[in-house]
This record gives C-alpha cells, structure tokens and sequence, in this order.
C-alpha cells in the first residue's frame, strides 16, 4: 500500500479581526456560469469551478426521504481573501423524523484551504449550529456563535465540506492512503483517506464508473469516526461525487446521498478548464451523466 503524507506549509498572511455578523446562506441553486469566465493560471488546479450543481436523492436506510445537493457558489471573499463558496445541503422526514442539515465553506482559491465554515445540523433529536473563523497567522479558530476558541490543527486548515473538494483535487489511485494534518482542529488529526476500489453506480443521473474512497475525521461531524463514510467519485477528470453514505447518530440505519442531476461548473484553472472542455465535448453540459 503506498502512504501519502500531506503535513501543514508555511503560515499565509492576512488574518484580521473577523466581523461578527450573521452569515445568510444561500436557498437558490447557483447560476450557470459562462464559459467566458476569466480563467486564472494562479488558482489551485481543481475539476470544479463556479456554477457546480449536483442534486441528491436522500434515503435513509431503503426509504426515499428528500433531497440534498452540493453546489459552488460565484466566488466571495473573506477578509481579503478570494475563495470559493460551496454549500452542501440535505432535507428530509421518514416518520415524522427529519434530517435538515446545511454545511457551508469558504476556502481559498489558491490553496484550497477554509477561511470560514458554518454548520448547521437538524437530525431526528439532534441540533446543532455552529459558526468557525479561521486565522492561520495567530493560528487558532473562533466559533461567531459563541464565546469558544482554540489552536488550529493547521496553518493550511480544512474543514468537513472543504475536504470534499480537496480529495476531488488528488489521484485516487486505488489502495492508496493519504494521511492528512490539514483538519482545522487538532484532535481531528491526521485525517486518513483510503482510496478502496473502483465500483459501478447506477443512479438517476446515468451508471458512472467511480472510485471508493473512505474519510476518517477523529471528530463528531459528517466523516467522524462513527459515520462509517463512504464517498464515491466519478472515476474521470470530474471527480463528481456520486454517491454518499454515512451513519446518523442515534438512528439506525444510514444517510446515503444518490445523484440525480448534474449542472457543471466552469474551472477557473486553465489547464483544468481544458480537460473539462474534453469530456463536455463527449456529452451534454447539464447532463444526465453516464459511463465514460
């Protein structure tokens, strides 16, 4: 088995104050973005971009109970920094008992690391919301919606929904293992990523070959240590997520997400935009998928 070991760079400039305001996350899904959207050689090389939408069938367990998506947002920026803005979501009720979870990210778009994370979670008899700064140059985080503070894990600090993307950004290879000091909080740490096989899904947007991979967070969030999280990627330059399962506290059976529909985004990277340019030449650009 190959290991892989990511470790923490250098500390980035700017980190000021953050401003205690309220965040108002988004309800519409993002606008198509135009092809004619600068590209930028200085961006993190990355298959997604602006205007990314892919919906969900939720189950919990073999029910049908709502639906989820993980859209990219136009880019905002956070005390001057330039960032993506992704938003992962999933509604849904099985007898009365409702899972309304809302996580959302704003992470660089040159390094791909969070500057700001706010999770907001309703499942069955839990809630939790909870609002994260991140200041890499005095190394620690704040938490908006309360008084709580600590010491980043990193100076390059990623957060539940950030490392989504940042795994879409590795090879994948089957039976590789990434070891990753990149959570925002120290006891989350090392990350470990297994890359486990390579499978079929067969779904509402198309049958896609994918790449297995299992996350392991040494926390209480969407990929801790419980969830027993399986995360599957389309196995070509997208790395589109597919299908998702992890378990729901207090609840038996599993969360499992099921693509449904996919609009694509614009890669703001050249060199990415291109290889994405290939495959939207080989199908439809809001496509219902299939095996590439």
């Amino acid at each position: 088995m190959k290991m892989v070991h990511v470790w923490s760079a250098a500390a980035l400039l700017l980190a000021s104050s953050a401003p205690a305001v309220a965040q108002e996350l988004p309800e519409e899904p993002p606008p198509s973005v135009p092809d004619s959207l600068e590209a930028n050689p200085y961006v993190a090389r990355a298959p997604f971009g602006p205007g990314e939408h892919l919906v969900y069938n939720v189950k919990v367990g073999i029910f049908g109970v709502g639906e989820g998506h993980m859209s990219v947002y136009p880019m905002d920026t956070v005390r001057g920094n330039e960032t993506y803005r992704a938003v992962m979501g999933i509604e849904g009720s099985l007898m009365g008992l409702g899972v309304d979870d809302l996580y959302a990210t704003w992470f660089d778009l040159y390094t791909l690391q969070s500057w700001r994370f706010i999770r907001d979670v309703k499942q069955v008899s839990y809630e939790s919301f909870r609002h994260y700064e991140f200041f890499p140059q005095r190394g620690t985080w704040e938490r908006q919606d309360n008084d709580e503070f600590g010491d980043l894990g990193s100076q390059l600090p990623l957060d539940d929904i950030a490392f989504v993307y940042y795994i879409r950004t590795l090879p994948l290879e089957v039976g590789d293992t990434y070891t990753l000091d990149r959570y925002f909080k120290d006891e989350g740490n090392p990350v470990v990523i297994h890359v486990l096989r390579k499978d079929q899904r067969e779904t509402d947007a198309g049958t896609f070959n994918t790449v297995v991979v299992k996350p392991l967070i040494r926390t209480d969030g969407l990929f801790g240590e419980g969830g027993d999280a399986e995360l599957h990627f389309t196995d070509d330059d997208r790395r589109l997520l597919v299908y998702m399962k992890s378990n729901i506290p207090n609840f038996p059976g599993s969360l499992t997400l099921h693509l449904k529909s996919i609009q694509e985004g614009v890669p703001l990277h050249p060199e990415s935009r291109a290889r994405m340019v290939e495959v939207w030449d080989n199908g439809p650009r809001e496509a219902a998928g299939g095996s590439r």
